[in-house]
């Protein structure tokens, strides 16, 4: 476990290093910065990788056996995990790293809370008899991936109201390397296509894994209402943009209110008393 926490540690200093480059490539638009946040990003990547494997192999060793997702700790690391890899999806896709100043610090965060707050142990423990299902890595792994879309559809939403400020203002000559508004509002769009299809997904799995262990599908628990809640805010912004045209500023906004639920649903119903208190 020394190991694989030691490794995991140092990530979240390579994926601060990753942002800051990205950020330096935003603001000079120097061409050097860019490739050097991606390269630092993908050897962070790898890096997560082995030491997630590392973790589930000493898992095993110690009796316990199961897949690193099943405590706060081992939730970050793989939300860090899953942004960084949806990221550097995108950006091969679209081919710019602008979105990295506005994604990558949120792996970032991800990583030094878990590898540095007191509150959260690093500690390989065992499954408590809710968590011991053949579901646990179907239903983490949707809902995550979903949080991770939704991330970025927020980076770029708040890329949108930054570009948007900047028109015509000589002052910030930095946002001239922003791309155009209509692109970020189309691939905000996307991301958050990808994260409410997860989601849904995530939802669903919850739900069947629910009734195996609880015997019913769903109990309002409040990891339950607020992922619903979370659910119908996307739902809502979706259906704004195919049924009354909404674009721009205003998914923009909804993006980071979306994300605002995310955070919430993750982090907040920890302190309510539930049936997922344990995450």
């Amino acid at each position: 476990m020394i190991i694989n926490a030691t490794i995991l540690s140092w990530v979240t200093f390579v994926y601060f290093a990753s942002a800051m480059f990205y950020t330096f490539r935003m603001v000079t638009g120097k061409e050097f910065w860019g490739p050097l946040g991606s390269f630092v990003a993908l050897v962070g990547l790898i890096a997560q990788t082995l030491a997630l494997i590392l973790r589930w192999v000493e898992s095993y060793k110690l009796g316990i056996g199961h897949a690193p997702l099943s405590n706060l700790y081992e939730s970050l690391i793989f939300f860090a995990w899953t942004i960084v890899l949806l990221y550097l999806i995108i950006e091969w896709r679209i081919k710019t790293r602008n979105l990295g100043a506005f994604v990558v610090p949120f792996a970032f965060l991800a990583m030094a809370y878990a590898s540095f707050s007191p509150h959260v142990s690093n500690r390989i423990q065992p499954l408590i008899p809710a968590l011991q299902s053949n579901w646990l890595i179907s239903h983490v792994v949707t809902c995550f991936f979903g949080y991770a879309a939704f991330t970025i559809a927020c980076g770029l939403g708040l890329m949108y109201l930054l570009k948007g400020l900047g028109e015509g203002q000589s002052s910030r000559p930095f946002l001239r390397y922003l791309p155009d508004r209509e692109i970020l509002d189309e691939l905000s769009y996307q991301s958050v296509v990808i994260g409410f299809i997860f989601l849904t997904l995530g939802i669903i799995t919850g739900s069947v894994w629910a009734y195996s262990a609880w015997g019913s599908y769903w109990s309002w628990d409040p990891k339950e209402t607020w992922s619903l809640i979370t659910w119908l805010i996307y739902a809502a912004m979706l259906h704004s943009r195919f049924v009354r045209g909404w674009r721009g500023k205003r998914m923009a906004i909804m993006s980071i209110i979306g994300f605002a639920s995310v955070l919430f649903t993750y982090f907040g119903v920890n302190y309510l008393p539930g049936l997922h208190s344990y995450f």
